[in-house]
């Protein structure tokens, strides 16, 4: 399986019920699970979601 990441970073500000439904809507809309989270030390977040690469491709004798 091929995956493709994208890494986001939260700010301090953002509190965890907040990051956790900004997650959720990435998740549920675009396909996005989570990878990994890494606390920093002033309190972001660095937040890597990853996602399966979908191939385009048709099936042999089908058209759009």
């Amino acid at each position: 399986m091929d995956y493709e990441y994208v890494p986001l970073r939260l700010p301090p500000d953002v509190d965890r019920i907040t990051a956790t439904a900004r997650l959720a809507i990435q998740a549920e809309y675009h396909g996005w699970e989570l990878a990994r989270v890494k606390l920093m030390r002033d309190g972001t977040r660095q937040v890597l979601l990853r996602r399966m690469v979908r191939s385009n491709m048709l099936l042999p004798g089908l058209s759009t």
